[in-house]
């Protein structure tokens, strides 16, 4: 299952990210801090059980990410991604794989989704650092819950829409689809034979035109399943 997730791999950096866990079962708490833990530029500084803490632990312990499960007591996880989502990195971390628990959890601000068995310590480490540097981590039942769309659309007539609405050229639509693919920056590079770094020039683009800070969001807007705020 480990070819279920789509991730960027960054370079190590020399500033250890940090990772505050939240999850109401101790167990998973325990399983996740050991994941991280193998890797030495990732620091896990802090756990929270439920919602409520952990938006008191993210004001005063200022975590790089926060990965945060969905079903919690005293403050579910898309509730609590909703408040936090502007001061951190969220990346749902969850069994719960339903379309409607990620549609929600990325519109509330959710920069990846992954569910339990789709990663190992390598991967969930470049995940998160990965997060940092601007990409998104998404499994492919993520991704999935992503395409599908509420009402029946003409896919090409809804896509020269988006394109008129949102102000993006042919080639910006052409990313735009690669990243709803779960694509990163490297396969994007690749596959349009472009250098990294004028993809990158045009992501950081394309998201001031969407109005979005993530590409869960973009995803969410250019897919139809989320209406532009």
């Amino acid at each position: 299952m480990l070819d279920d997730l789509t991730i960027v791999v960054p370079e190590v950096s020399a500033t250890p990210t940090t990772v505050l866990i939240v999850d109401d079962n101790p167990v998973v708490r325990t399983g996740l801090r050991s994941l991280l833990e193998t890797s030495p530029d990732v620091q896990v500084i802090g756990e929270a059980s439920d919602g409520i803490l952990a938006e008191t632990m993210v004001r005063q312990l200022k975590p790089d990410v926060v990965l945060l499960d969905v079903r919690m007591p005293r403050r579910d996880g898309v509730r609590t991604a909703r408040i936090i989502a502007d001061q951190t990195i969220v990346i749902m971390l969850t069994f719960t794989d339903e379309p409607e628990h990620i549609r929600a959890a990325i519109a509330a601000g959710a920069s990846g989704y992954l569910v339990h068995g789709s990663f190992d310590a390598t991967t969930l480490a470049h995940t998160v650092r990965g997060a940092v540097l601007g990409a998104g981590a998404f499994s492919q039942q993520a991704l999935a819950a992503l395409r599908i769309v509420p009402t029946q659309r003409d896919p090409l007539a809804e896509r020269a829409r988006r394109l008129q609405e949102f102000g993006l050229s042919e080639r910006q639509g052409e990313l735009m689809d690669l990243i709803a693919q779960g694509k990163s920056n490297a396969e994007i590079a690749a596959k349009l034979f472009l250098a990294e770094k004028t993809v990158k020039n045009h992501i950081n683009a394309i998201f001031g035109k969407l109005v979005v800070t993530n590409r869960g969001e973009a995803i969410a807007l250019w897919l139809g399943t989320r209406d532009r705020a």
